[in-house]
Order: structure tokens, then sequence, then C-alpha cells
């Protein structure tokens, strides 16, 4: 039993030590966070950005 007490304790000091899959997941919630402000600003400002796209279209 103290054998498997001892693999576990090692097991998780080795998965302490790994940071990058730490890294990858601040990339993903970074990346997330991002396309998130994106879509939120596309939405609050898509009505003005198309009556913006629709009026230069027309300048010609």
């Amino acid at each position: 039993m103290k054998r498997l007490a001892d693999r576990a304790a090692r097991g998780l000091a080795r998965l302490r030590k790994d940071e990058d899959g730490m890294t990858a997941i601040e990339y993903a919630l970074i990346a997330g966070a991002i396309a998130t402000a994106i879509i939120a600003v596309l939405l609050i400002l898509g009505e003005d950005l198309d009556a913006l796209f629709e009026a230069t279209s027309g300048a010609q």
C-alpha cells in the first residue's frame, strides 16, 4: 500500500512541475475572451457599421 501512495505522490509532483498544460489552457482562455469581446462589439455596433457601409457604398 505504501508503494501505491509513493507512486501517486510522485505522479502528482510531476504534474505540478509540468507547466506546459497550464500554458495551453491559459492561451485558450485568452483566445476565448478575445473572441467573446469581438462578438460583443460586433453585436453592439453591428447596425451602426451596417449603416456606415451602406452610406459609403452609395457615395460612389
